[in-house]
């Protein structure tokens, strides 16, 4: 049948039906690339790997030979003859071409696997946050990982926007991964305002995405534990919060001493600015930069703060007073009636009745480093000062305004899996997760006895027990090493000799007891195990 090239040459095609080289001329006709991809024309022609084209010097005719005698000829007549040495090279090169690229089988930089051993210390960790929300009334709530990307554009000079996994969709939006799940819960309590109940407790462990540089404790992917209350205008919500985060660092075993929570008032610094002329419009963004001082050298932020339009005398100022660590003499800084004292005072005073005072350091340097925060704001760090921020938080009342909605009083915090789980370790508080703690094993001694195995489980599961059917026959030796590796307490085994008397066989492995029984007397004897 005939073949029509790229390059407009017909060919006339015997026995062939895969096409897997092309010819492609230059100009000057004097020179062919093979290529491993097939060509298409009025007909669809076939190459075997053992043809290779064959050209005329001085024409642009080109044909195909193989080696068992078939021949493409060109419309315009003449036999080629067969080239060995081109037909290995072009051999030789499509083969390297269809070799499979070596799959990289690490998860992408920054992000992390869970294999089971990392499942059970999640699902501990969130089980001790989760425990901590109930308690405190909170509800749980979730938001999609992917939003739109307005959502995070803020034009306040804040790290997390120049952070985002952002691009855009198939339908020509541009979304983002969320970096962050505050602007998503306002979204949510925007898009419902009038029919939620105030105030809102919710939590929420969402997985969060930033571009960033990594570090001890910081990874561009990260669950984190958020509790939030809206629609309180008092500092008692703030009080709360910090309750649980406290209650949830006594529970794993963490005391004043290991931790502490640097507490601060964005209002305090805004009084401040105001007096020395700052106009409200660059407080958001001053204020990022001043959460940079301990990660940039002085000089470049002093520059940014330049850029704003900040006297030296202002920037002096600001640095004196985040010196400040006391909140006598921050009030020598600001003034007795301060309304940001005044609610810092209270705070502390609710923290002596809550019992968590001790925990609690005033420290003017904290600021956060995200825009939308109006009042108190905190941060748990760890007191040698091995580890970045442990959790951080405060209150932005005015986050709905920036979405077009009307204000409503909020305060909020997010605690990071990351920081808290290299610092547990550290401290040798973290369980270990290298068994997977399930306590009974049945077995079966052969393939004719497996259904009573499966009865057996089944009936052991009814009564919430965690129990590992083994799924395939293992001699005892086997079986023993597998309830070793999952730290099982119990061992059923169904074997010959005893089910004919329809009893099994019941092994304490802690105390190496054993004892033969009927399933119903297995079922009372785990019955509430």
């Amino acid at each position: 049948r005939m073949v029509s090239s790229p390059t407009g040459h017909r060919f006339l095609a015997l026995g062939l039906s895969t096409a897997m080289i092309m010819a492609v001329w230059t100009t000057k006709g004097a020179a062919l690339k093979t290529l491993s991809r097939p060509f298409f024309g009025t007909a669809r022609g076939v190459v075997r790997p053992n043809l290779v084209p064959i050209f005329r010097p001085m024409s642009r005719t080109p044909c195909f030979g193989r080696l068992a005698g078939m021949r493409l000829f060109a419309e315009q007549g003449g036999r080629s003859s067969a080239a060995v040495k081109q037909q290995e090279g072009a051999i030789a090169e499509a083969k390297s071409k269809l070799v499979t690229k070596k799959m990289d089988l690490n998860p992408p930089k920054g992000t992390r696997d869970f294999y089971p051993e990392d499942m059970r210390q999640r699902a501990w960790l969130f089980g001790h946050w989760r425990d901590v929300a109930t308690a405190f009334g909170f509800e749980e709530y979730d938001a999609p990982v992917l939003e739109n990307e307005d959502l995070y554009i803020r034009k306040a000079g804040e790290e997390v926007t120049q952070q985002l996994y952002n691009f855009e969709d198939k339908g020509g939006r541009r979304v983002s991964l969320r970096p962050e799940m505050t602007p998503s819960l306002a979204r949510m309590v925007l898009s419902k305002k009038r029919g939620l109940p105030l105030p809102l407790k919710w939590f929420s462990f969402p997985q969060c995405w930033r571009y960033e540089r990594m570090t001890r404790g910081r990874r561009r992917e990260h669950y984190q534990w958020n509790m939030d209350v809206w629609g309180v205008e008092g500092i008692s919500a703030e009080a709360e919060l910090l309750s649980a985060i406290t209650s949830f660092f006594k529970n794993v075993g963490l005391t004043g001493e290991d931790v502490g929570i640097k507490v601060n008032s964005r209002g305090a610094l805004k009084e401040i600015l105001t007096g020395l002329g700052v106009p409200e419009e660059k407080f958001a963004a001053t204020c990022v930069l001043v959460d940079k001082l301990e990660k940039l050298p002085r000089q470049a932020i002093e520059a940014e703060m330049e850029k704003l339009g900040l006297s030296t005398e202002v920037i002096d100022r600001i640095i004196d007073v985040l010196q400040i660590k006391d909140l006598d003499e921050m009030t020598k800084a600001v003034g007795q009636n301060s309304p940001a004292l005044s609610d810092l005072r209270k705070l502390f005073s609710l923290a002596e009745a809550y019992g968590y005072a001790d925990w609690l350091v005033f420290d003017a340097s904290v600021v956060r480093g995200l825009s939308y925060y109006t009042g108190i704001v905190f941060e748990g760090f760890d007191r040698k000062g091995e580890f970045r921020a442990i959790c951080g938080g405060g209150r932005y009342d005015k986050l709905l305004g920036t979405f077009g909605g009307e204000d409503l009083p909020a305060v909020g915090f997010g605690f990071g899996d990351a920081v808290i789980a290299e610092l547990l370790m550290s401290k040798g508080l973290m369980p270990s997760f290298k068994s997977a703690n399930i306590p009974v094993v049945v077995s079966a001694f052969d393939e004719k006895l497996y259904p009573v195995a499966a009865e057996v489980a089944s009936k052991l599961r009814a009564i919430g027990q965690r129990v590992d059917l083994l799924l395939d026959i293992k001699k005892t030796k086997q079986v023993l090493k597998h309830t070793e590796r999952v730290s099982a307490a119990y061992w059923v085994n169904v074997a010959p000799q005893e089910w004919e008397n329809k009893q099994v066989v019941f092994k304490d492995l802690d105390k190496r007891e054993q004892s033969e029984m009927t399933i119903e007397q297995l079922v009372e004897r785990l019955q509430g195990v």
